[in-house]
């Protein structure tokens, strides 16, 4: 199992094709890990050199004591590009893996080739909706509140003729740590890039889900508005729209990647 030994975090990650093409990282959403891509990473392995990780807290990654920010969250892919010898990359994020990529955008433009974020928000929920759902795992356990989050992953329609992603999704929050969890809700509480976008200069894509209730289009397209010179895409499906619509999610991603 490869992993990638940080100075404040043991990574899990994955790379799929030849390494001397492009390099592009995919950053995932709360509560799930590197599996999440599997649709993309068969898209764009033929030209890309594509690399995946569970992050801190999640699955096959350690958990740092303390909370996490956004920040720390991007030095993570710092951190993992260093190791394996990458120093420009293109990213691709979805939810709060969109917030890691526009904080790398950010903070780190001369490591940046391209950025696609996905299905999250320049600001996403409140600080109070956030740490209740963290004190709701430190005190009852990840199981406590499963189903409410996996609900809203998938368009009920499309859960209900695939159950078996569904269940897979479940499995996929269950085998987070607790406390890991806990503290990523502590980076979605205090992170708030709305009044940052306008200092990207990255290409970037923003990609929207129809059916997606946690981050809706209308979130998603403030950050296009926002990004000098973004472009703005609606799909179908809901929050994890690289599971639910993975021919379309692709197509917008490679068309921006190889543009």
């Amino acid at each position: 199992m490869p992993v990638a030994q940080l100075p404040a975090v043991s990574l899990y990650y994955e790379t799929h094709g030849d390494p001397t093409n492009p390099a592009v990282v995919l950053s995932n959403s709360i509560g799930t890990n590197a599996d999440l891509w599997e649709p993309l990473v068969t898209q764009l392995v033929a030209t890309h050199h594509v690399i995946s990780f569970d992050a801190r807290g999640h699955r096959n990654s350690s958990t740092p004591v303390g909370d996490y920010t956004l920040s720390a969250l991007a030095d993570d892919i710092v951190g993992l590009l260093d190791i394996l010898g990458i120093a420009r990359t293109s990213l691709v994020g979805l939810s709060i893996g969109g917030q890691i990529g526009l904080t790398f955008a950010l903070e780190h433009p001369d490591r940046l080739d391209r950025l696609v974020v996905s299905n999250t928000g320049a600001k996403i929920g409140t600080a109070e909706s956030w740490s209740d759902r963290a004190a709701t795992v430190r005190g009852e356990g990840l199981g406590s509140i499963v189903d409410k989050v996996v609900a809203g992953w998938l368009t009920p329609g499309f859960a209900a003729v695939h159950p078996e992603l569904h269940a897979r999704m479940r499995e996929w929050f269950l085998a987070n740590d607790a406390e890991g969890y806990a503290a990523t809700c502590y980076a979605l509480a205090h992170g708030d890039l709305r009044d940052s976008l306008g200092r990207i200069t990255a290409p970037t894509l923003v990609i929207g889900a129809t059916g997606d209730l946690p981050t809706p289009p209308a979130l998603t397209g403030q950050i296009a508005e926002a990004i000098p010179g973004a472009g703005f895409v609606a799909i179908p499906g809901a929050h994890l729209s690289v599971q639910e619509s993975p021919n379309e999610y692709g197509r917008a991603v490679l068309a921006h990647l190889n543009s």
